[in-house]
């Protein structure tokens, strides 16, 4: 009869994937997860052509500028602040030009 749940199987998802990579590293182990996540992330193909490819995209920049500190992080916000600002100025220009086609 085999044996179901033994508690030595390695867990479904990126480390199961990356077993090869993982030889001698605990699979419980957070940091050894989190290098099997970005190994995953680095081979996935999926198009940024999409909406869903972009807006995963903002998802993976927004986990990782969590992740970091100090000066990366200041860059990473100052980055969004100046997209922000950018998306900001051009809906102000559009309304401004659609009030002034209809009412001017």
């Amino acid at each position: 009869m085999a044996q179901h749940g033994r508690d030595d199987e390695e867990p479904e998802g990126p480390t199961g994937r990356f077993a090869d990579d993982m030889i001698g590293l605990d699979p419980h182990d957070p940091e050894v997860q989190a290098f099997a996540a970005h190994l995953d992330r680095m081979e996935r193909s999926q198009s940024r052509a999409t909406v869903e490819g972009m807006l995963q995209g903002v998802g993976e920049f927004a986990q990782s500028a969590n992740r970091t500190g100090g000066g990366r992080r200041l860059l990473a916000v100052s980055v969004v602040t100046l997209i922000l600002i950018g998306v900001a100025l051009t809906i102000w220009n559009a309304l401004g030009f659609m009030l002034t086609v209809f009412f001017g």
